[in-house]
């Protein structure tokens, strides 16, 4: 590279997700999103939830990209995002230091913010829990990062084969995190409605006894199936 890159590169204003769409999702579970996306969009099934979340998390993404071993951009981003964003830090998958540890929690939680996403590690196990942040990562270690950039903040990333833009809505459970472009919300609150619906029928006949359900049986029945 012939010149250095800036430390960070900041975008501050990005479309976002109205009130009534995020209340929309709020408590709704990322299998009925999965399912009301085609049955993708979930990250990397290593970045879970450091303790286990009663209800789905639910926020706008506040992006940023941070460097091997490095957190500027991640202050960058909890200095610029609004209350109720959840940080979503790529770290490359970065596993030789963490990329956060509590007290930028601590300061992020001062500033409305609802959480961490990052498929990093972080630090400070007991003082993170303290704080109170969900926080999803893929893993912990003590190992601490620096604050020296370059990075970015607004912009797209990719983080656990997923393309997440700043605006786009995240949600979190125990089983881990979704991520809905906001190009796709209304779409996908749509089709929610289905997707309840199907489950409550389903969970109703199973409740009652059902063993194998009818369009399973069909396929059985079939000549699509052979036997030997």
């Amino acid at each position: 590279m012939i010149k250095d890159p800036p430390l960070l590169t900041i975008r501050r204003t990005f479309p976002r997700p109205s009130a009534a769409v995020m209340q929309a999702f709020a408590g709704v579970p990322t299998g009925y999103v999965i399912d009301a996306m085609g049955g993708r969009g979930g990250l990397d099934y290593r970045i879970k939830p450091l303790a286990s979340q009663n209800t789905p998390l639910v926020g706008v993404a506040m992006t940023c990209h941070c460097g091997p071993a490095d957190n500027l951009a991640l202050f960058g981003a909890m200095a610029t995002a609004q209350a109720g964003d959840i940080l979503v830090a790529a770290t490359d998958a970065f596993t030789a230091t963490s990329v956060t540890g509590d007290l930028l929690l601590g300061m992020a939680k001062n500033r409305g913010l609802l959480g961490l996403v990052t498929d990093g590690l972080v630090r400070d196990l007991a003082g993170v829990l303290g704080v109170g942040l969900p926080v999803y990562c893929a893993g912990v270690t003590p190992n601490s990062p620096a604050r020296n950039g370059p990075g970015t903040v607004g912009h797209t990333i990719t983080m656990g084969s997923v393309a997440i833009a700043p605006g786009d809505i995240v949600i979190g459970d125990n089983d881990g995190v979704v991520i809905i472009p906001l190009a796709q919300a209304e779409i996908v609150l749509d089709k929610l409605k289905d997707v309840r619906a199907a489950e409550t029928a389903l969970e109703a006949k199973v409740k009652a006894g059902l063993e194998v359900p009818a369009f399973v049986q069909a396929i059985l029945d079939s000549d699509r199936v052979v036997e030997t």
